[in-house]
């Protein structure tokens, strides 16, 4: 599914005009995005939880000239989906 595809389920979902739904979308998403940018963790019942995890630097290799590199540290955003979700995408028993 994308974005313009969950807006128009929304807008259908809730008999809204699409620019309404539109900002509904864009306004959880910014919603979403300041949190894990401010090292918050996102935790939606029955769906799954969001936050973020930091990565130390290392020495690398860069496979095609075997030439080592340096891999600067980073913090990306991870997701660990909730027990009600994973049972239901698997067929609805555990």
């Amino acid at each position: 599914m994308t974005k313009s595809e969950l807006i128009d389920r929304v807008a259908a979902g809730r008999n809204l005009p699409r620019r309404t739904a539109e900002e509904v979308v864009n306004i959880i998403f910014d919603g979403m995005r300041d949190a894990l940018c401010n090292g918050e963790r996102i935790e939606i019942r029955g769906f799954g939880t969001f936050k973020t995890r930091h990565y130390d630097g290392y020495t690398g290799r860069n496979p095609k000239t075997s030439q080592s590199i340096e891999v600067a540290a980073k913090v990306l955003p991870v997701f660990k989906v909730g027990k009600e979700l994973r049972v239901r995408v698997n067929g609805g028993s555990e």
